[in-house]
């Protein structure tokens, strides 16, 4: 790329972009929209997780039941091949073995992956009860500032006349 293109490149990119600063983020409300107790309640909605947490718990099941299968022949194999004196028992037992680590790695990995969601979903719950409550106890503090009786300023005749001290 030439100098002259690179300053073309250059001067092209700045025109398109505008002199003012601009930030990435929401637009400031306005009061055009509803107020936050009109969205609706926060929902701890975990189907997904739970698909993927149970999903995840029966392919550690189907490991173990399926992919183990070849080990216990294999070894057999391996060991009946070096007591024969071939050097290919050796082999197969190396294979055997490293099947063998490689598949409980994976069936760790997937018992975690089951866990984790199982975990998750407990906790984001706990999240939602104690914001839940929170928000509930937010609220009465509100109401009890919304049921002002009386005029700004003046005693509140709720509460009744002050009592008089006896002389």
């Amino acid at each position: 790329m030439a100098w002259d293109e690179w300053e073309q490149l250059k001067t092209e990119a700045a025109g398109r972009q505008s002199t003012q600063m601009q930030l990435n983020r929401v637009p400031d409300d306005e009061g055009g929209g509803p107020p936050p107790s009109q969205y609706g309640d926060l929902a701890v909605g975990h189907g997904d997780l739970e698909k993927v947490g149970s999903d995840a718990h029966k392919l550690y099941g189907q490991m173990w039941d399926k992919a183990r299968v070849a080990v216990p022949s294999s070894d057999s194999a391996a060991s009946d091949l070096t007591k024969q004196g071939f050097s290919l028992g050796g082999g197969l037992q190396e294979v055997s073995n490293r099947w063998e680590e490689q598949l409980r790695s994976l069936m760790d990995a997937t018992a975690q992956i089951a866990n984790h969601m199982h975990r998750t979903k407990k906790l984001h719950g706990d999240d939602e009860d104690f914001i839940q409550r929170q928000m509930s106890s937010i609220d009465m503090l509100d109401a009890g500032f919304d049921e002002r009786v009386g005029d700004p300023g003046k005693k509140n005749p709720v509460y009744g006349e002050p009592k008089k001290k006896d002389d």
